[in-house]
Protein backbone atom coordinates (compact mmCIF):
# COMPACT_ATOMS: atom_id res chain seq x y z
CA UNK A 1 0.00 0.00 0.00
CA UNK A 2 1.21 3.53 -0.79
CA UNK A 3 2.21 5.51 2.28
CA UNK A 4 -0.20 8.35 3.00
CA UNK A 5 1.14 11.92 2.98
CA UNK A 6 1.03 13.84 6.23
CA UNK A 7 -0.25 16.90 4.36
CA UNK A 8 -3.55 16.55 2.49
CA UNK A 9 -3.78 17.31 -1.21
CA UNK A 10 -6.90 19.46 -0.65
CA UNK A 11 -9.25 20.52 2.16
CA UNK A 12 -12.80 21.72 1.49
CA UNK A 13 -15.08 23.37 4.02
CA UNK A 14 -18.76 22.50 3.70
CA UNK A 15 -21.64 23.31 6.05
CA UNK A 16 -21.91 19.60 6.84
CA UNK A 17 -18.22 19.15 7.61
CA UNK A 18 -14.74 19.01 6.13
CA UNK A 19 -13.77 17.03 3.05
CA UNK A 20 -10.11 16.04 3.03
CA UNK A 21 -8.54 14.70 -0.13
CA UNK A 22 -5.49 12.84 1.14
CA UNK A 23 -4.29 11.51 -2.21
CA UNK A 24 -5.60 13.33 -5.26
CA UNK A 25 -8.57 11.34 -6.51
CA UNK A 26 -7.54 8.18 -4.63
CA UNK A 27 -8.30 8.75 -0.93
CA UNK A 28 -10.89 11.18 0.35
CA UNK A 29 -12.65 11.38 3.70
CA UNK A 30 -15.63 13.47 4.78
CA UNK A 31 -15.57 14.47 8.46
CA UNK A 32 -19.07 15.44 9.64
CA UNK A 33 -19.19 18.76 11.51
CA UNK A 34 -20.67 17.65 14.81
CA UNK A 35 -18.42 14.62 15.19
CA UNK A 36 -15.36 16.69 14.43
CA UNK A 37 -16.39 19.41 16.89
CA UNK A 38 -17.04 16.78 19.58
CA UNK A 39 -13.54 15.41 18.95
CA UNK A 40 -11.87 18.77 19.59
CA UNK A 41 -8.53 18.07 21.30
CA UNK A 42 -8.04 21.48 22.95
CA UNK A 43 -7.45 21.92 26.70
CA UNK A 44 -10.96 23.35 27.11
CA UNK A 45 -12.50 20.18 25.68
CA UNK A 46 -10.08 17.54 27.03
CA UNK A 47 -8.37 17.50 30.42
CA UNK A 48 -4.69 17.73 29.59
CA UNK A 49 -3.30 15.43 32.27
CA UNK A 50 -5.84 12.61 32.12
CA UNK A 51 -7.33 12.89 28.63
CA UNK A 52 -10.82 12.95 30.18
CA UNK A 53 -13.38 14.62 27.93
CA UNK A 54 -14.64 17.91 29.43
CA UNK A 55 -16.94 18.88 26.58
CA UNK A 56 -20.61 18.26 27.23
CA UNK A 57 -22.03 16.79 23.99
CA UNK A 58 -25.48 18.26 24.71
CA UNK A 59 -23.90 21.74 24.56
CA UNK A 60 -22.97 21.26 20.89
CA UNK A 61 -25.75 22.15 18.44
CA UNK A 62 -26.81 19.46 15.99
CA UNK A 63 -26.44 21.98 13.15
CA UNK A 64 -22.93 23.17 14.04
CA UNK A 65 -20.80 24.01 11.03
CA UNK A 66 -17.26 25.13 10.28
CA UNK A 67 -17.10 28.85 9.42
CA UNK A 68 -13.38 29.01 8.61
CA UNK A 69 -10.52 26.55 8.35
CA UNK A 70 -6.87 27.47 8.50
CA UNK A 71 -3.57 25.65 8.39
CA UNK A 72 -1.45 25.40 11.53
CA UNK A 73 2.06 25.09 10.20
CA UNK A 74 2.42 21.98 8.08
CA UNK A 75 0.89 19.64 10.65
CA UNK A 76 -2.75 20.50 11.22
CA UNK A 77 -5.90 22.57 10.98
CA UNK A 78 -7.66 25.07 13.17
CA UNK A 79 -11.42 25.33 12.69
CA UNK A 80 -13.59 28.25 13.67
CA UNK A 81 -16.96 26.73 14.54
CA UNK A 82 -20.40 28.33 14.39
CA UNK A 83 -20.63 28.00 18.22
CA UNK A 84 -17.67 30.39 18.54
CA UNK A 85 -15.09 27.72 19.47
CA UNK A 86 -11.75 27.93 17.65
CA UNK A 87 -8.92 26.73 19.88
CA UNK A 88 -8.56 23.11 18.82
CA UNK A 89 -5.77 21.99 16.52
CA UNK A 90 -6.67 18.91 14.50
CA UNK A 91 -3.38 17.34 13.44
CA UNK A 92 -3.19 15.70 10.05
CA UNK A 93 -1.91 12.53 11.70
CA UNK A 94 -4.95 12.35 13.98
CA UNK A 95 -7.34 13.16 11.14
CA UNK A 96 -5.82 10.46 8.95
CA UNK A 97 -5.95 7.97 11.85
CA UNK A 98 -9.69 8.66 12.21
CA UNK A 99 -10.52 9.07 8.52
CA UNK A 100 -14.15 8.02 8.05
CA UNK A 101 -13.79 6.80 4.45
CA UNK A 102 -14.98 3.21 3.91
CA UNK A 103 -11.46 1.82 3.38
CA UNK A 104 -10.06 3.38 6.58
CA UNK A 105 -13.13 2.43 8.61
CA UNK A 106 -12.77 -1.19 7.41
CA UNK A 107 -9.08 -1.23 8.41
CA UNK A 108 -9.96 -0.05 11.92
CA UNK A 109 -12.77 -2.59 12.35
CA UNK A 110 -11.97 -5.73 14.37
CA UNK A 111 -10.26 -8.17 12.05
CA UNK A 112 -9.65 -5.37 9.49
Amino acid sequence: MTEQPLIPHAISREDGGLRIDWLEGRHQGFFPSRGLRLACPCAGCVEEMTGRRLLNPTAIPEDIRPLRVGLVGTYGLRVEWSDGHNTGIYTFTRLLDTCPCPACAARRAPGG
